[in-house]
């Protein structure tokens, strides 16, 4: 009886070559999709200085790696079984020589890594001001940055511009050789930004804000996303990031303004609700204090801020006065914060409402700031420094 083989090799002769060169050709079509990529052709200087790090870091451990993969070819082929010329040293066990080289090679690579890590953790710190739109380039010290507050909703982007005074959802533009500053929280659970073309990714959490400064230096429209698994839609949480000149992004804000409507606090509860593939939409006018409600998680009307709480804990509370200081939600989040229907807040003891005080935008930063590390005051958890 003859013996079935199909089963353990279904591919033979033909279709088993074609198979052998479709799969040679899979490392290629990875390289060149990878040229494409907007990791390796960004468009700001923060993201070209974190891609030549990838370059220089490849480089440093291929002088390793590249060395070693030869000589396993070299040894295998000298010491091979039918060299009879090879030297056979069976009681061989230690050379200094190759010691030497086998430790300190790796020693003085992984040096230069720590050297190099420690001086771009500092120089590319997200918290830290631009010192430089470009190479040769510094920022003017009257150029003021552009605030871009960033909203992680499930599962959208909410972007809200206060100096234009408009907001937009799933869509982010910025003008070129202008510092951005953009303030990051999150209305539920934790997220990350991350523009590859732009910078690399931040944290998003709710309760915390997170900076990053960055900048645009040629034009084109590029691609945001959630770097951070966050629930059901989390795939298609995606937004458009264009980068215009000074007229396009004037002609952009003035086409927010006509969009109308206001993002005021009733609209922000309901764009909160969970929902997949929204569109892009723009709001003319915005709350001012609403960004600084998002933070704080109390958008809802009455509920106290945590900035309040944590200002009478640290004046000595309220005593068995607040125990009986909470109010129900008005309606069920799908546990948008970790609630329940029968969940509770502590209610606001006074709800009149308090002008936004605006920080003054940072100065720009020094020119060499791996020499004096930057002590800028952080909010929220640390950051991821680089991608």
């Amino acid at each position: 009886m003859r013996e079935d083989t199909s089963l353990f090799w279904p591919l033979p002769g033909k279709k088993l070559a074609n198979l052998g060169r479709m799969l040679m050709l899979l490392p290629l079509a990875a390289f060149v999709s990878a040229c494409q990529s907007d990791v390796l052709h960004p468009a700001g200087d923060i993201a070209v200085q974190q891609r030549d790090l990838i370059y220089i870091s490849t480089a440093l451990m291929l002088l390793i790696i590249v060395p070693v993969m030869l000589l396993v070819v070299v040894f295998a082929w000298r010491y091979r079984h039918s060299n009879e010329e090879a030297t056979y040293e069976p009681d061989f066990d230690h050379s200094t020589a190759l010691e030497l080289v086998i430790w300190s090679a790796p020693l003085l690579i992984i040096i230069c890594l720590g050297a190099l890590t420690w001086a771009a953790t500092h120089l590319l710190d997200p918290y830290r001001p631009l010192a430089r739109l470009a190479p040769g380039k510094p920022v003017a010290a009257n150029v003021k940055p552009l605030e871009v507050q960033v909203v992680a909703l499930d599962w959208k982007w909410l972007f809200i511009y206060p100096e234009q005074g408009i907001a937009t959802v799933n869509e982010f533009a910025a003008p070129i050789d202008r510092p951005i500053r953009f303030r990051i929280s999150a209305s539920s659970v934790m997220n990350s930004f991350y523009i590859p073309a732009l910078a690399g990714q931040i944290y998003a959490m709710p309760g915390m804000e997170t900076k990053l400064h960055a900048v645009f230096n040629r034009p084109g429209e590029f691609t945001g996303l959630s770097a951070n698994y966050s629930g059901w839609g989390f795939s298609n949480m995606r937004f458009a990031a264009k980068s215009l000149d000074d007229a396009g992004f004037a002609k952009w804000v003035a086409q927010a303004k006509a969009a109308g409507g206001t993002l005021d606090r009733d609209a922000y509860l309901k764009l909160e609700k969970p929902s997949q593939r929204d569109p892009v939409r723009r709001f003319a006018s915005t709350d001012p204090a609403l960004f600084d409600a998002v933070v704080n998680l109390c958008v809802e009307p009455g509920k106290m801020c945590m900035s309040d709480m944590m200002m009478i804990d640290a004046k000595g509370g309220l005593g068995m006065a607040g125990l009986y200081n909470v109010r129900e939600l008005a309606y069920d989040k799908y546990a948008a914060r970790g609630t329940a229907g029968t969940s509770r807040y502590v209610a606001a003891i006074c709800t009149t409402p308090t002008p936004v005080a605006r920080p003054a935008p940072p100065k720009p930063a020094a020119a060499q700031p791996a020499r004096q590390p930057s002590r800028i005051a952080r909010q929220g958890e640390p950051s991821q420094p680089l991608s």
